[in-house]
């Protein structure tokens, strides 16, 4: 990740009261923000790590204090079907709601619950705009760990960041409640939603979430008018069983429609899974074609380039629309975002070039 800033420095940002939050007649909090819903005692964290009970009161102590601050293509997120070719101005607070065994950025994700204290620059909402459009970005994304554990900032940054023109993205494990996908839904353009896998227990074991959870927000979201894309990190002896992966592709198409690009992404050794191999490509090969054959139209394999399997082509004829090679993308898809061969729109958003559209879907 290159960093924009030259240094980081160990500030707080300001510690702000969480929205959703209920209080309870004996100082406990009910948090409604991700679907732990946790009861918070006074003196103690949620499992986020930084929303705190503090004398009855639950407090955000992410706002503002980023520890990950990055222009990134937009196609690493990976959104392929949003403003293709396109810098995001990518960033991050500490914490998060799951403790994924193979996270790769458990450092910031988890360092809160596991009694660690990542550095972090304060960063006010006004200044992390004025950046991005200082650095030319297409978009801000709240990403490298579950943003809505700072829901607040990504708030009252999209806003403003929204009245500029810039799109706004979440790059999420899905674990937002209906209250606040309804607070996001003002300002949120587009998200890639990690479905790690389409079983419960494996959700539970190596998560520590809930499988329902996930599908609940994924309908949530698509129903609020958010673009989304699905990404699937496929975990050798996990979650790679075809059975499990043709229940998956078969709920994207039936619950999120056809042209949802699914991403299916290769597990590399990573936190305490450092003893499991790389992903087999045959592996990830099936995995694409289980997509494919369950009517996927937009099926893409990334951290496998030797594959080639992350161009675009359109759901109608077969065109070649988008063309990838690592982080560089060819378009030849048409100035009004349709096929030049058949005119059928691709679906997705702020396709045009040089101009923001509303979310187009298809099929």
């Amino acid at each position: 990740m290159s960093m924009i800033s030259d240094r980081t420095r160990q500030t707080t940002g300001e510690d702000v009261p969480s929205l959703l939050a209920t209080a309870l007649p004996d100082g406990a909090v009910r948090c409604g923000i991700c679907a732990h819903r946790c009861l918070v005692r006074p003196g103690r964290a949620g499992i986020c790590g930084v929303r705190e009970n503090r004398d009855g009161v639950l407090y955000s102590t992410a706002y503002g204090a980023a520890v990950a601050v990055a222009m990134d293509p937009i196609e690493k997120k990976p959104l392929f079907h949003v403003a293709p070719g396109s810098q995001a101005y990518s960033l991050a607070t500490a914490g998060c709601p799951f403790h994924c065994v193979f996270c790769q950025n458990w450092e910031i994700a988890q360092g809160p619950r596991l009694g660690m204290r990542p550095e972090a620059q304060s960063l006010p909402p006004d200044r992390a705009v004025a950046q991005a459009l200082k650095l030319g970005a297409r978009s801000i994304a709240y990403t490298y760990v579950e943003p809505t554990v700072f829901l607040e900032y990504a708030l009252a940054i999209g806003r403003p960041a929204r009245a500029a023109g810039l799109l706004n993205l979440f790059i999420t494990d899905g674990y937002a409640t209906p209250e606040a996908i309804g607070l996001l839904a003002t300002i949120l353009d587009a998200a890639n939603v990690d479905l790690k896998g389409f079983n419960e227990a494996f959700y539970r074991r190596r998560c520590g979430a809930r499988l329902d959870h996930v599908l609940e927000a994924l309908e949530g979201y698509r129903r609020a008018g958010v673009w989304l894309e699905v990404t699937t990190l496929v975990v050798p002896g996990e979650n790679d069983d075809p059975a499990e992966l043709r229940e998956l592709t078969a709920w994207l198409v039936e619950h999120l429609g056809p042209e949802t690009p699914w991403h299916v992404s290769r597990f590399f050794p990573a936190f305490r899974m450092t003893d499991t191999p790389p992903t087999p490509l045959a592996t990830l090969r099936l995995a694409a074609e289980i997509g494919q054959a369950a009517g996927l139209r937009h099926v893409y394999v990334g951290n496998a380039p030797e594959l080639g399997m992350e161009d675009t082509h359109c759901a109608g004829c077969g065109a070649l629309l988008l063309e990838r090679s690592g982080y560089h993308m060819s378009r030849h898809l048409a100035e009004d975002g349709t096929c030049p061969n058949c005119a059928r729109p691709l679906a997705g958003r702020a396709l045009e070039l040089g101009a923001a559209s509303g979310p187009v879907w298809c099929g």
